[in-house]
């Protein structure tokens, strides 16, 4: 009995730290220090809006695929087949075209450029070989991952919060953010762990299916939520060190530094003049194992719309590796700048699917997830409009819309459609059946 529990307990913690590595990439590790660096005393709170949309939500995405254990797809067929096909391609043509380049960029500009004098696409095309090669034998996926890649990220960001913690006694200077709150979650989309969610949960789900072949429904079920548990803790105390880091250190640097010369800086002040030589590694793994879950996960869905067609899948790899290298000879800021609008249009979207499947069917009928969804859209369009530059033109609804200057107008609509329609659920019970 003892060494079922003990291969329990290995299963576990193997698939969690994989977890952890799919989610902390190039976003999760360069915009912390900076958020705490502009957060100052009220770093705390910019933390707990950061870790509500880059931590709670996102392990909640986990927690809604252990439940669905199918694919994205499943995600979004309660509002109609139509609705999820479409929006699927849309998370994977934004998860393939953004986030993922956007490693190769990080993983230059932050661990090749300092010692090589190399052109990016060099960089980039050496790279992507590599993830190449990792996501063709995707059935070791789990356990290189989960036993080498992990632990040696979680080492290094350790060393680094943790010698900042006890060697800084200056006091945490003023803020300069005008809504903390609001900019820890804004700042949270960057990090497209939600989407990136319902895009590894995905991955993981095969992995363990792979292989678990034989384990029931439950035990899979049992074996991801734990897993997501042990991943969201990690996520939120390594999130909580860095911006917690940067406000540390905010009288060492300029008030204008950017996100990469503030992550090289910190560890400098760390690890000394090795700083960068372990800022390099801990860079390059963090954003190689993001790369790989998003390729993977691609992969796995057009795989799935082609009947299982392996021909697909390989395709879909050389397709995503390519357009990394491409994409991903541009700098990291102008990466960033161009996400926001997609992020302002889908993040809602994909944060309203993910709680509604987390939370029991009782709750979400398909006539909820049609309303609250097309509530959401309607609601986010306005903060879509202002991420373009065009925030003149809508400031009349803007002060209309509560939430909407924070670009977050949808919420309460949401939330209002939510609990009127589950209100009439109760006065006229749904056919169970429906579910």
């Amino acid at each position: 009995m003892n060494s079922v529990k003990l291969h329990t307990a290995k299963e576990t913690l193997v698939t969690a730290f994989a977890l952890f590595s799919l989610f902390f990439g190039a976003g999760n590790l360069i915009l912390p220090p900076l958020l705490g660096f502009t957060s100052g005393h009220l770093w705390w709170l910019v933390s707990l809006g950061f870790c509500l949309s880059a931590v709670l939500v996102p392990i909640l995405g986990i927690m809604a695929h252990a439940k669905l254990q199918g694919t994205i797809f499943d995600f979004g067929k309660k509002v109609s087949k139509g609705f999820s096909l479409v929006y699927s391609f849309l998370i994977y043509v934004i998860s393939i075209s953004l986030p993922s380049p956007r490693t190769a960029s990080v993983t230059h500009e932050m661990a090749i450029q300092p010692f090589f004098d190399v052109p990016s696409w060099l960089t980039g095309t050496v790279y992507f070989s590599l993830v190449f090669l990792f996501v063709v034998n995707r059935s070791k996926l789990l356990n290189v991952l989960g036993k080498i890649l992990t632990p040696t990220i979680i080492i290094i960001l350790l060393l680094i919060i943790g010698i900042s913690l006890f060697s800084t006694d200056q006091p945490v200077g003023p803020i300069t953010l005008s809504s903390p709150f609001a900019n820890g979650i804004l700042e949270g989309y960057q990090t497209f762990d939600a989407i990136g969610a319902v895009v590894v949960g995905g991955v993981i789900i095969i992995s363990v299916n792979l292989k678990k072949k034989e384990a029931s429904y439950q035990e899979k079920k049992t074996l991801i939520r734990r897993a997501g548990i042990l991943a969201g803790s990690a996520l939120l105390l390594l999130y909580t060190g860095l911006i917690y880091t940067g406000a540390l250190v905010q009288a060492d640097f300029d008030t204008e530094i950017t996100r990469t010369a503030l992550l090289n800086g910190i560890s400098h002040l760390t690890l000394g003049r090795n700083g960068q030589v372990f800022l390099s590694v801990l860079v390059s793994l963090a954003c190689f194992t993001t790369a790989v879950g998003i390729v993977t996960g691609t992969s796995d869905f057009i795989q799935s719309r082609f009947k299982n067609s392996k021909k697909a899948y390989l395709i879909t790899v050389i397709a995503g590796c390519l357009l990394g290298v491409l994409i991903g000879q541009f700098n990291v800021a102008y990466i960033i700048a161009v996400a926001l609008p997609a992020l302002m249009f889908i993040y809602p979207i994909t944060i309203v699917l993910i709680l509604l499947n987390a939370i029991p069917n009782k709750w979400a009928s398909p006539k909820v997830f049609r309303a609250v969804v097309t509530t959401t859209i309607i609601f986010s369009i306005p903060d879509f409009i202002g991420s373009l530059g065009w925030g003149a033109s809508i400031s009349a609804l803007q002060e209309i819309i509560p939430l909407s200057r924070y670009s977050m107008g949808w919420i309460l609509p949401a939330m209002i459609v939510f609990v009127l329609f589950n209100l009439t659920r109760k006065k006229h019970p749904i056919n169970n059946s429906s579910l």
